[in-house]
């Protein structure tokens, strides 16, 4: 009896705390079918949900009910049959999306979470523009060669609200490919609101690895040269790193004198340069990155293209594209998600850059708002979305919001938001008892319950 209760407390402390020594000894990727110790001591246990957050850059992966999620994974996945790395939203039909998702569910499930597929629900965070060819075949993927019980797919927008046990919000997700704006009024998306840029992290990386290629010197054993004499180009991981340690969103105000400095080329009217800093580089040798490098690299998101569109405009369209009795309240809900939001100065100079907007005469006449106030989620704006899934489902809702295996199996698609086919059902049918008051009213005493537990982990 001694040796079963001991067994019964590992189970519950390896099921319940943080993974840290177990999961550096993953199992192999060779081995799929064998699974860890834990998942088969803690088999009588209530299972958390899965809540994956599939990006362009990278993937969250994490349990129902934490803080954070267990691991920040690259989206991309080496390839069994080519034995070529590819990003899983790099497809090119839906046979090659099948075989990247069967491959990168692989990797999330069996070396990262260490559970069962079979034996848990799964919430899938979407953007509110995922194309229905992948969500099909994401459900595909999990239903018919993982056998989840349940998905349920939640817009990523939405979950970024429910962090702040808010309903009505302006939701700006800044992320790798793309920057998109959501408005949310009392719970429900102004879809023809929807506002998207394809400016974001990638084209601060090539206006980056630009500047860098123009501008940067390779120190190598005490010598200085150019870079471009050295290097052709620098590796996109590297671009990245730099990016992140390195670069921040200046002000307004000098952003303005840098660029009249640049149109009348006039070097004498560049406000003063930031400090210069040393990257090290393999083999010893260090890149010396400028401060104007550092400065200028994610002014991109800020410039108007030939359409006059920048990041700041996509959010008063936004708000003009809804009616009027909601466009002050929109204003002042400001919601940021996205990897790209958390670049140092990015909040504060959006602010400043609407409120300029809004003198020039294509807003001036049609907006009647003096200011914006921007929120702070309980989280990195990179996991946001993430942590609204974790709440989510962690409620009892979520077996009455989620699509079951058998209906799938039964109807062979999954509903769109737009879909008025009555023949695929949910997993169950909701109480008439369980109102939406109610169920928002649970969320928020959950929201609060959790934050005054304690501060979230460090993600790995």
């Amino acid at each position: 009896m001694e040796a079963l209760n001991v067994v019964v407390n590992v189970a519950f402390v390896l099921e319940k705390q943080s993974f840290i020594n177990l999961r550096l000894s993953a199992v192999p990727d060779s081995d799929p079918f064998t699974m860890p110790l834990f998942e088969g001591l803690s088999a009588g246990s209530e299972k958390s949900a899965v809540i994956l957050d599939i990006g362009a850059a990278y993937s969250k992966v994490g349990f129902a009910g934490e803080f954070g999620p267990w691991a920040f994974v690259s989206s991309k996945v080496k390839l069994s049959k080519t034995k070529k790395e590819v990003f899983v939203w790099d497809y090119s039909s839906e046979e090659e999306l099948f075989d990247i998702l069967v491959e990168f569910f692989h990797l999330l499930y069996f070396k990262h979470l260490l559970v069962n597929p079979k034996d848990r629900r799964v919430v899938f965070c979407e953007s509110i523009l995922c194309p229905t060819q992948f969500r099909e075949t994401v459900a595909k993927v999990l239903f018919k060669h993982y056998e989840v019980p349940s998905i349920l797919f939640a817009p990523s927008h939405l979950l970024a609200m429910f962090t702040l046990g808010i309903n009505t919000g302006l939701v700006l997700d800044a992320g790798f490919s793309e920057t998109t704006v959501l408005p949310i009024y009392e719970g429900i998306p102004i879809i023809k609101g929807v506002q998207t840029v394809t400016v974001a992290a990638r084209e601060i990386h090539r206006n980056l690895a630009a500047l860098l290629q123009d501008q940067a010197v390779l120190i190598t054993d005490g010598e200085e040269a150019p870079l471009a004499s050295k290097m052709s180009s620098l590796p996109d991981t590297v671009i990245e790193d730099i990016k992140v340690r390195t670069c921040f969103v200046t002000n307004i105000n000098r952003a303005r004198l840098i660029q009249q400095s640049i149109l009348q080329n006039d070097e004498s009217k560049w406000p003063a340069v930031p400090s210069s800093v040393e990257y090290p580089l393999d083999g010893g040798s260090k890149l010396v990155v400028t401060g104007k490098v550092r400065e200028v690299a994610c002014e991109v998101l800020f410039e108007q293209d030939m359409e006059e569109k920048s990041v700041a405009t996509t959010i008063l369209d936004a708000i003009l594209q809804c009616p009027l009795d909601m466009r002050i309240p929109l204003a002042q809900n400001l919601v940021l998600m996205g990897g790209t939001s958390m670049l140092p100065g990015f909040a504060h100079r959006l602010v400043d850059e609407l409120k300029e907007l809004l003198s020039k005469p294509q807003y001036k006449d049609r907006l009647a708002i003096s200011s914006f106030k921007v929120h702070s989620p309980p989280s990195e704006a990179n996991y946001t979305a993430w942590l609204g899934g974790s709440l989510f489902g962690a409620m009892e809702i979520l077996s009455y919001r989620s699509l079951s295996r058998e209906a799938y199996n039964q109807a062979g698609k999954v509903p769109d938001w737009c879909s008025l086919d009555d023949a695929v059902q949910e997993a169950e049918v909701v109480p008439k008892e369980r109102s939406s008051m109610k169920q928002l009213e649970a969320l928020r005493k959950l929201s609060l319950e959790k934050s005054s537990a304690g501060a979230s982990p460090t993600p790995k």
